[in-house]
């Protein structure tokens, strides 16, 4: 599971850098994004084997994007980042295509975990 590529879509700048880092000391290769826009942006110019989006984002939200990333990229896993008041959310995006979703605060082992079920 060493070196896959992992895109990270949040806006919470603390959340997503301290993840990154923590997925980094694991051997993972790890882009983030703080928005959709700039998630969408990095997709176009080469895909990761996965993408862990937040739902609640300001502008575009999180499922807006998921819907955009399965009409460009079907078989691209995405899986979301949910608050905890917001599951049905994450319902709704698997649904709409997300593999999964994973509730905030997120534990890492369970991250890896979803990494490896959902990664071939």
């Amino acid at each position: 599971m060493k070196n896959l590529q992992v895109l990270l879509v949040d806006d919470e700048d603390e959340f997503i850098n301290t993840l990154a880092e923590r997925m980094e000391l694991r051997g993972f290769n790890v882009q983030t994004a703080i928005n959709g826009e700039e998630a969408m942006d990095r997709l176009a110019r080469g895909l990761p084997d996965i993408v862990f989006l937040d739902v609640m984002m300001p502008g575009i939200g999180g499922l807006d994007i998921l819907k955009q990333i399965k009409a460009l990229y079907k078989n691209l896993p995405v899986i979301l980042l949910t608050g905890r008041s917001s599951t049905e959310d994450g319902i709704k995006g698997m649904r709409l295509g997300a593999l999964d979703y994973l509730v905030k605060p997120i534990d890492i082992e369970e991250l890896i975990r979803k990494i490896e079920e959902n990664v071939n």
